[in-house]
């Protein structure tokens, strides 16, 4: 992970100053400054606009009860690609639109979640408590009616049929205590 960061602070900046080279050989020196400060100026506005509309949404789910993952996700995704438009150069910039862009945040959203579920995975793997969750036919690191494989154990029905889970039999031991 460390070489791969290594390389994109490597890699990232000289193929901006490529890109600009070339951009600047094809429109001109000015013209290209001239685009560099337009495409901020609009990044700029447009983060305000998307970062208004997450504040509103994320506000909204938190009055009504509900957990504002998509909102959090939609908010972190418009401050990365605000960061990313105010650096200059046209590949950073593009970048930045994609995470700003409501029509395309939905995608990086899940490229988001789909990096963190991988890194997430990997970390629980080198975990000294990888052992207690061997992954499972799906991959997930659960086994059928998520637990981990082979510790399915019978499993408990709720009326309406659906499976609840691993069954533990036990007793109950109520201690009523007056007041």
């Amino acid at each position: 992970m460390r070489l791969l960061l290594f390389l994109a602070f490597l890699i990232v900046p000289v193929l901006e100053i490529w890109l600009l080279i070339q951009v600047g050989s094809v429109i001109g020196g000015w013209q290209t400054v001239a685009l560099l400060i337009a495409d901020s100026l609009l990044g700029a506005w447009l983060v305000r606009r998307e970062g208004r509309r997450a504040w509103r949404a994320l506000q909204e789910a938190l009055q009504s009860g509900r957990m504002p993952d998509r909102e959090l996700g939609d908010a972190a995704l418009i401050l990365v690609g605000g960061a990313l438009l105010v650096t200059p150069g046209f590949f950073t910039d593009l970048a930045g639109f994609l995470c700003v862009l409501p029509f395309t945040r939905p995608l990086m959203r899940r490229l988001g979640a789909w990096f963190f579920e991988r890194r997430v995975r990997r970390m629980a793997a080198a975990s000294p408590y990888a052992h207690l969750f061997p992954p499972g036919q799906d991959g997930s690191g659960a086994g059928h009616g998520g637990f981990p494989s082979g510790q399915e154990g019978a499993s408990a029905r709720r009326p309406d049929g659906a499976s609840g889970g691993k069954l533990v039999h036990g007793e109950v031991i109520r201690e009523d205590r007056e007041p």
